[in-house]
């Protein structure tokens, strides 16, 4: 999910047809979009907050405010950070050598998974292996089946047909990785058949809405454990939409929105209208008619698949959070040179680099929020207490995006000038 300059090499497929031409001169230049990492350095936090058991925070996080939430923002953000650092090889080094890097980016995020899974079910375990706290952390994140037959869900989590719920997005975002040659491939040959596949695919994850028509068989995702019928609560076949969405609009295939009075309140508007139908309205508000109808059309807001309206408040979201930042995220960088805008400047270059680690920086997020939740249980869930926790999460995410992003420097290896020089 970092976004990385690539250096031009020769393409073996963008002078395969006019279509591939065509495509390549829409494509923008592959350089670091201000915007993108600080809203997803926001998303990294958010979702901090969401995992962190029994935080109040989570009062003020999207999810509870509208039907989409920091997933959205995750996987939008990984899509158009992709067309930067994978689309420009496969424009550049050719089809056969932008499938191998994603390949590599599909390599690294597997073994995250495996890595993270390992690190909470040890940590989880030690907690209860102790027999000094009441709670049962290893089912808390429902591991227990886990242990009672690790030989045989050992195979399911390396096959990825063992997914706890609690460790499904990154088998999510790694599965439409894996789509992206194909989805390249196509653009060669034409961007509305691109678009067509995307959307056949997205319309064939909709299983509430194929089951209405009394096609659920047809329904596509994979199985989340060898014992039952669940599924992967993140339907990658669902998500792609989002991703490819967000990868589309950085690959120019589709072109920025104007900024437009009209658009603007249109987009205000479907966000206000989500309130009342939202847990906010429902919890808050009472508004029990909500509460029915959102009963009635789970279909339309299903998180698992994806549903359209998820989509549709999305995106009105994204463009006000676009309009907001500014052409090139001008409005990101405070005006003047008072102590405020210094302060301003340095918060937003904070949460920019925490954006920029978002693999590194997500698998320690999940990590602390175990931490988090268990220190909560210990101490008490005050709102002092509550927000301490809190706080130490946020520095520690920054701490954990500065460490990495000093690690990639190469920090290592001494550069020597002079005679003595190698």
């Amino acid at each position: 999910m970092t976004m990385t300059t690539i250096s031009p090499g020769d393409s073996d497929l963008t002078n395969s047809g006019s279509s591939a031409s065509k495509a390549s001169a829409a494509i923008p230049a592959s350089k670091r979009d201000p915007r993108l990492d600080f809203y997803r350095g926001i998303a990294m936090f958010i979702i901090l907050f969401a995992h962190t058991p029994g935080n109040f925070f989570t009062s003020w996080i999207p999810a509870r405010w509208g039907f989409s939430d920091a997933t959205e923002i995750f996987v939008f953000c990984s899509g158009m950070a992709s067309a930067i650092a994978f689309g420009r090889t496969f424009d550049r080094a050719g089809w056969t050598l932008g499938t191998a890097r994603v390949c590599y980016r599909v390599w690294q995020v597997y073994w995250a998974h495996i890595a993270m899974f390992f690190t909470i079910a040890m940590m989880l375990s030690f907690w209860d292996s102790t027999g000094l706290f009441d709670k049962n952390y290893t089912n808390s994140l429902n591991l227990v089946p886990f242990f009672k037959d690790a030989g045989q869900n050992m195979i399911g989590l390396f096959t990825l047909t063992y997914v706890p719920n609690y460790f499904d997005i990154l088998p999510m975002y790694l599965a439409i990785l894996v789509m992206m040659p194909l989805v390249m491939a196509l653009s060669r040959i034409s961007i509305p058949l691109t678009f067509a596949v995307i959307a056949t695919i997205w319309l064939f994850a909709q299983s509430r809405l194929l089951a209405g028509l009394g096609v659920e068989h047809m329904a596509l995702n994979f199985p989340a454990e060898p014992w039952s019928a669940r599924e992967w609560f993140f339907n990658p076949f669902g998500w792609q939409l989002i991703f490819f969405t967000g990868f589309a609009f950085m690959r120019g295939w589709i072109p920025a929105p104007p900024v437009a009075g009209w658009l603007i309140a249109f987009a205000a508007v479907i966000v206000m209208a989500n309130i009342p139908l939202s847990n906010i309205g429902i919890r808050e508000f009472g508004f029990r008619w909500a509460l029915e109808w959102r009963i009635e059309n789970k279909g339309w807001i299903n998180k698992s698949d994806f549903g359209i309206l998820r989509y549709v408040h999305f995106l009105a979201l994204a463009y006000l959070a676009w309009v907001v930042a500014g052409q090139g995220g001008h409005r990101l960088i405070a005006s003047g040179a008072g102590l405020g805008a210094r302060v301003w400047d340095r918060i937003v270059t904070v949460v920019m680099k925490v954006g920029q680690q978002s693999l590194a920086v997500f698998v320690f997020s999940m990590v602390f929020a175990r931490i988090a939740g268990f220190t909560l249980d210990q101490i008490g869930r005050s709102t002092l207490k509550t927000s301490l926790v809190n706080f130490v999460g946020i520095a520690a995410l920054i701490a954990v995006a500065y460490f990495v992003a000093w690690i990639k420097t190469h920090p290592w290896r001494v550069h020597k000038s002079g005679p003595g020089a190698a």
